[in-house]
């Protein structure tokens, strides 16, 4: 783009501009004629997909800001009267981010003005009780404004659908479009009023659902820490323990309370390193039964407990498994589903039990539309436990079953890591692991992609590749998607999928074997062996993909 070009852009863009914020910076780099940032918020615009939007705050079609929103709520709102739901009612939540607010606010007057109902959550709260409210008011489409677990210069947009599940293809390449034919901001009409704003009682609503997660008469004394990670969980799930009878959690102070800075950790994420920090600090003093971390919009939950001296995290797919082998036990029916880089243990589980089991590809976009749903996960810390009220990773209702599962195990005398040893035993150890790297620069994954595209690797771990697919083709179960799957030869069962995240700039790589297990004693030869074959194959496979 010549210079011209871009700043003639840049001033279209400011004219239309109605963030006095965003102007100003805009406006500045407009005076400077500093090209760079200019042609880095004008070399294109925000994607809208799958995932809605997520993006950096900051001014420009590039960036997370009032007039990228605004557009965007108006393709929504031209797909859904598209589709007959002119007069619907859109449901709009928010977190504690800075910026969400405005733009939930301006999503409630697009929707008004476009002539559809709009109502805005009663103030910051949990995406899944936004996802609960579409369903329990009968919405055509619900938006929440949150950037999730990512860095604090971060927002997104999250569009659900009135099933109250998430936006999946075709739908976001239709609302694409929509917002693609927007020519100006002076085109799309934003009243000051006419929306409403909903009182407690849909909060009242979602946490009496919450009741339902438990067994009636099931324990409630297993102690815990807790940490919101600065984000909106702690005031929703503080209620839903109280009224589920748990002992009041510990709280973590210095991550209590909202905080769009997250001014303790590098990446307010349980999974990433140095997070769960200050929780580990509290559990050493207040010695609980588990510690239970949301991630910032309250919709993931980690668990943390002790293992010998000291705490470390469970993996996602442990918790995953230790909640569906709870829901078993309980007398659950339905399909269990999880998604393609998530362990296979599910399915063992699931097949010892006699319940039907299938795999999605990633995302609680894919987990929640599967027909009969009773329990679905996601390794990245995403838990259904309640599909009927919920249709997505709930990090408050999984909260709760984690802890009655830790209080039935402690009345037992035993923990959550016992638990895990009878599955490992009866089902043989599923090690998991994940090989991550976060990139400043996208085409760095784009290239490693291509490379095992190009060249995939013929053995890993010194075990041979039997099967390389490359999911871009789809397969006989699972549509279309940026993906490579590698299925290894040999007794452990070995796994690795590659992707691009489809939310943050990271290219992952999910690893599984399964080593057999005959008894308790054979455990730990086991998880060593495990530890060994899974390094062998991150070695081998960071070498194949340049990365």
């Amino acid at each position: 783009m010549q210079d011209t070009e871009l700043l003639a852009r840049a001033e279209a863009w400011l004219a239309e501009d109605p963030d006095p914020e965003t102007r100003e910076e805009l406006a500045k780099l407009i005076g400077s004629a500093d090209t760079k940032a200019l042609a880095e918020r004008f070399a294109g615009t925000l994607q809208f997909g799958t995932a809605g939007l997520r993006g950096e705050l900051g001014a420009g079609p590039m960036r997370m800001n009032r007039s990228v929103v605004i557009r965007a709520a108006a393709g929504l709102a031209a797909y859904l009267k598209g589709k007959g739901e002119a007069g619907g009612l859109v449901v709009v939540g928010y977190d504690a981010r800075h910026k969400s607010a405005d733009f939930a606010r301006d999503t409630a007057a697009v929707m008004t003005g476009a002539g559809l109902r709009a109502a805005v959550l009663p103030r910051p709260l949990p995406t899944p009780v936004l996802a609960f409210a579409i369903r329990h008011l009968g919405a055509v489409a619900g938006v929440e404004v949150t950037a999730s677990h990512n860095p604090p210069r971060d927002n997104g947009y999250k569009v659900y659908l009135g099933d109250g599940s998430q936006i999946v293809p075709p739908a976001d390449a239709e609302i694409a479009a929509e917002i693609a034919a927007i020519r100006t901001l002076h085109d799309v009409p934003r009243p000051d009023s006419g929306w409403e704003t909903l009182d407690e009682d849909v909060l009242g609503a979602y946490l009496a659902r919450t009741d339902a997660v438990l067994a009636p008469d099931s324990p409630r004394t297993a102690r815990t820490v807790y940490t919101a990670m600065h984000g909106v969980g702690k005031e929703t799930l503080l209620a839903a323990f109280a009224r589920a009878g748990f002992p009041e959690p510990v709280l973590v102070a210095e991550q209590a309370d909202p905080d769009p800075d997250f001014p303790t950790v590098a990446f307010p994420n349980p999974e990433e390193p140095g997070a769960m920090d200050l929780s580990f600090a509290a559990a050493r003093t207040a010695d609980p039964d588990l510690i239970i971390a949301n991630d910032p919009d309250a919709d993931r939950c980690a668990v943390a407990v002790k293992d010998g001296e000291d705490w470390r995290m469970l993996r996602g797919d442990e918790v995953g498994a230790l909640l569906a082998a709870h829901l078993v036990a309980r007398g659950a029916r339905g399909v269990f589903a999880e998604s393609i880089v998530s362990s296979s243990l599910l399915g063992r589980i699931a097949e010892k039990a006699g319940l039907p089991y299938e795999e999605t590809l990633t995302g609680f976009k894919w987990i929640a539309r599967v027909d009969g749903l009773r329990y679905g996960y996601e390794e990245a810390l995403g838990y259904c436990v309640d599909p009927e009220g919920v249709r997505d990773k709930d990090g408050i209702t999984a909260a709760l079953l984690v802890t009655e599962l830790a209080s039935t195990l402690k009345e037992q005398g035993r923990t959550l890591l016992d638990a895990l040893d009878d599955l490992a035993v009866a089902h043989g150890l599923h090690a998991t692991d994940q090989l991550s790297v976060r990139v400043d620069d996208l085409a760095i994954i784009t290239k490693a992609m291509a490379a095992l595209r190009e060249a995939p690797p013929a053995e890993l771990a010194g075990l041979r590749v039997a099967r390389a697919e490359d999911l871009t083709q789809g397969t006989a179960t699972l549509p279309p998607t940026d993906g490579l799957r590698y299925t290894l030869d040999g007794e452990y069962r070995a796994r690795v999928i590659v992707r691009p995240s489809g939310t943050e700039p990271k290219l992952k790589c999910y690893l599984e074997a399964v080593i057999p297990v005959e008894a308790h004693s054979d455990l730990a030869s086991a998880r060593a062996e495990g530890t060994r074959v899974l390094d062998a194959i991150k070695r081998d496979l960071s070498a194949a993909a340049g990365i």
